[in-house]
């Protein structure tokens, strides 16, 4: 849900677009991506990093939110993309971050392999 207080602060900071993560997908993500959309934001959950106790909650939020009109992305995704290229300053270190691959999230099994 985005609070007035938000929604203020990104009217303010003149926001086009909203990065989300966090826990129960189905429930607080889903919700937020909804008002924010609702809002004219650009908004992109980064599958990788959000959760649900439930997978299928989560495959099924996660589904609805890109029928909805979100981008679903990665953290790596997300991270390359706010860097821009490897000119950026800080591009070595974050490299260091994403050249162990990650924990297997479970995503693509649920979906059995079908294209997101």
């Amino acid at each position: 849900m985005v609070l007035p207080q938000v929604e203020e602060e990104l009217k303010n900071n003149k926001t086009k677009s909203v990065i989300l993560c966090g826990i129960e997908t189905q429930a607080c993500i889903l919700r937020t991506t909804t008002d924010l959309l609702d809002l004219n934001y650009e908004v992109h959950v980064v599958a990788d990093a959000v959760s649900s106790r439930s997978q299928v909650d989560r495959m099924y939020a996660i589904a609805t939110m890109r029928q909805m009109g979100a981008f679903i992305t990665t953290s790596e995704t997300v991270l390359l993309q706010l860097l821009g290229d490897a000119k950026h300053p800080n591009f070595r270190e974050a490299q260091k971050l994403i050249t162990t691959s990650a924990p297997d999230s479970g995503l693509l099994d649920s979906f059995g392999g079908a294209k997101l």
